[in-house]
């Protein structure tokens, strides 16, 4: 009997091999759920920030603090990285471990990139312009929800980073495969959250 690894080596696993045990695709649908449950956290948490963005108090508005071309960087940055993550899927589909591995580790410098912006942008805000977590409810409200999506990049880095290590130790195989899969899932998820912050945060916030 041939293991896992050596069966992906021989491509002789399915073309979908995320989907080629039933414990592979109970995990699948188990992660959708559990999205579910993380799209009405955030959808809580825009709500928050839609009926406190004007509580601003003595702080800056949103007008006066937001810079676009950073942000507008930190988008584009984060959507090529959704757009890796998917070679990373096609490259699974046609068992190219070495290319999987390579779109996998772009996508996570890319995450690290996005990251990088925020937390300057974070330290922009704080030191340079007296915006601060307690500075009014519209602070308290944009570093909730900002924050709240950074936290989740930062998780889906590190967590992608993990499956590198386990390709490289145990390739390919129908194991590995749906954490590989649904972890593309997550990623899109941060990422389509992202636009909707762009819009609701960023682009609303200098227009109104």
């Amino acid at each position: 009997m041939t293991s896992p690894h050596t069966e992906a080596v021989n491509g002789q696993l399915p073309h979908e091999p995320e989907k080629a045990t039933l414990e592979g695709r109970n995990k699948v649908l188990g992660f959708w759920l559990f999205l579910g449950g993380e799209a009405v956290l955030f959808g809580t948490l825009f709500a928050t920030f839609l009926a406190l963005r004007n509580q601003t108090v003595e702080g800056p508005t949103a007008n006066e603090l937001f810079h676009l071309p950073l942000v507008g960087a930190a988008t584009f940055i984060l959507l090529v990285s959704s757009l890796t993550s998917v070679f990373a899927i096609q490259a699974m589909h046609k068992h190219d471990v070495k290319k999987l591995i390579l779109w996998l580790i772009v996508t996570v410098i890319l995450g690290l990139g996005f990251l990088s912006l925020e937390i300057y942008e974070f330290y922009e805000y704080i030191v340079h312009k007296n915006f601060g977590m307690t500075t009014s409810a519209f602070s308290s409200a944009f570093y909730t929800l900002v924050g709240f999506h950074g936290a989740h990049v930062a998780f889906g880095i590190a967590w992608i980073s993990i499956l590198i290590g386990q390709l490289y130790k145990k390739g390919l195989t129908v194991v590995t495969a749906p954490k590989i899969y649904v972890s593309a899932i997550y990623w899109h998820f941060i990422d389509v959250v992202w636009v909707f912050i762009f819009t609701v945060v960023y682009l609303l916030g200098k227009v109104v």
